[in-house]
């Protein structure tokens, strides 16, 4: 989104731009009269102008320095394009390339640079210089939008002084009811950072109108999710998992039910970009895990098509369609991480998808016994979604810290918390059949005398998180797995 006409015409001039210009033969130096160490080699310049070729770019005062007739560089395009990071910068080039560079005033440097002895006598040896303004965060970012757009090759839109960048997102149905960050060049090109991956490699098929979708595009939706660059690499595989066949995302689009997307971050990524795995994880407050899960639901949303109302045909819906993601607490966790559940080795950076709805806080501040507990998660896992329902929804199971240490001090791994609740929801098919207990919804008779599972043997996920004070863990429900439905997915962060 370019914010106006003149940023829409300098973005369809960027690939001119961009070329880089050859510099003059000879010694080549970048100064600004705003820098001290500037103004004390300007006698130096003088100097080895009467001895060698000098060129002068100025990057703020076109008449600095006086006596020597320098080249006017206060737009700064040829201090970005041949990466000037501080001035002064004295570089020496042969036949329009640079083959040496001097950074500050360093005399021995620059006569050797130079090939000119005996400069600046009656100054210090060394003086360090100043940031060029190319760099100063006051005019870089525009000027990498000038002379890098042509990277970009999504449809600028040009706005007029008069329009309102985030109401035009709402108007234009960009925005998830909230607010987006514009997404301009300059922004999109940073969030590029975040990744080495071209910006036009495709990342995947976006159902549910099967559109190509771009790294580039991914970029401009983080952007107006509220993304760091650094959170690039799992959105980026978080729309490749959901895009899968096996996640299904048209299904869970399409459903009547509640569910949505939910991400879980496992590795050292976590830690590396801020994430919350701890108090309040569910909750507001941490921009990753606020930002990631937002970042794909606007990508399905605006790449794919899929909006509320239209292909999305939630009955009620919940608030984690707007972005539910979170991490993993491994550090304090008495288990191995979820992602090695999928394969994956433990420190992998890594992503799960799930298909889930909203989490359900499950309340026990009495067991102090790991028997005791799992009767109590096993109560709450029975009555997911009806107490009649089983076998067609998975689950995933969050125990808190203070929950998780009832396990540990006993000794109890994943495998054997999993294999306890498994038995402890095997139900009678006499309770489960339509009209028992006086609900008509159930199964059919053919499960009267059984015993039937309320989870396919895969179907428990365990993840360890929250905050290390409360006896409090949750579910998360899951949507339909079977072949309508959504598999969980777990993919590696590149």
């Amino acid at each position: 989104m370019a914010t106006n006409p003149a940023q829409a015409a300098d973005a369809q001039e960027s690939d001119e731009a961009g070329a880089r210009p050859p510099l003059p033969s000879g010694v080549v130096a970048f100064v600004k009269r705003d820098c001290p160490t500037c103004e004390l080699v300007a006698p130096v310049l003088a100097a080895l102008a009467k001895r060698v070729p000098l060129t002068v770019y100025t990057q703020d005062d076109p008449g600095f320095p006086e006596a020597l007739s320098p080249v006017d560089d206060t737009a700064l395009a040829v201090s970005w394009q041949h990466g000037i990071e501080a001035v002064p910068t004295l570089l020496r080039v042969e036949s329009g390339r640079e083959v040496e560079r001097a950074v500050g005033w360093h005399r021995e440097e620059w006569e050797a640079l130079s090939g000119v002895e005996g400069l600046g006598p009656g100054l210090p040896a060394l003086r360090p210089g100043c940031g060029s303004l190319s760099v100063d965060p006051a005019h870089a970012p525009a000027l990498r939008a000038r002379f890098e757009g042509g990277k970009l090759h999504a449809r600028r839109v040009a706005l007029s002084s008069l329009e309102d960048e985030m109401e035009i997102a709402f108007e234009r149905g960009w925005s998830d009811g909230l607010p987006v960050v514009p997404p301009t060049e300059a922004r999109v090109l940073a969030m590029l950072d975040g990744t080495d991956r071209d910006p036009q490699d495709i990342v995947a098929t976006v159902p549910p109108d099967l559109v190509p979708c771009t790294v580039e595009k991914v970029a401009i939706n983080a952007v107006m999710a509220g993304c760091r660059p650094e959170y690039l690499p799992v959105v980026l595989t978080a729309v490749e998992a959901a895009c899968t066949d096996a996640f299904n995302v048209h299904g869970l689009l399409a459903t009547t039910m509640s569910a949505g997307p939910v991400l879980i971050v496992n590795g050292p990524i976590r830690r590396r970009i801020g994430m919350n795995s701890g108090k309040n994880v569910f909750g507001q407050g941490n921009r990753a895990n606020s930002t990631i899960g937002r970042a794909l639901q606007l990508v399905v949303r605006n790449v794919g098509g899929g909006r509320p109302g239209d292909v999305d045909r939630a009955t009620l819906g919940n608030p984690g369609k707007v972005g539910f993601c979170f991490a993993e607490d491994e550090e304090g966790s008495p288990w191995t991480p979820l992602a090695t559940d999928f394969g994956l080795e433990a420190g992998t950076n890594a992503v799960t998808l799930f298909p889930g709805e909203g989490p359900r806080t499950i309340v026990d501040q009495l067991s102090r016994e790991p028997e005791s507990l799992s009767r109590s998660f096993a109560a709450a896992l029975r009555s997911m979604l009806s107490p009649k329902m089983a076998l067609a929804f998975d689950v995933v199971l969050v125990v808190s810290p203070e929950h998780a240490r009832i396990y540990r001090e006993a000794g109890w791994s994943k495998e054997d918390l999993r294999a306890k609740l498994h038995a402890l929801t095997l139900m009678p098919g006499d309770e489960l059949v339509r009209g028992a207990g006086g609900i008509a919804e159930g199964l059919p008779e053919g499960v009267r005398g059984q015993s039937i599972p309320k989870f396919r043997p895969d179907g428990i996920h365990i993840v360890h998180a929250g905050g290390g004070a409360g006896l409090f863990s949750a579910i998360i429900p899951g949507w339909a797995n079977g072949a309508m439905g959504s598999q969980t997915v777990c993919r590696a962060i590149d």
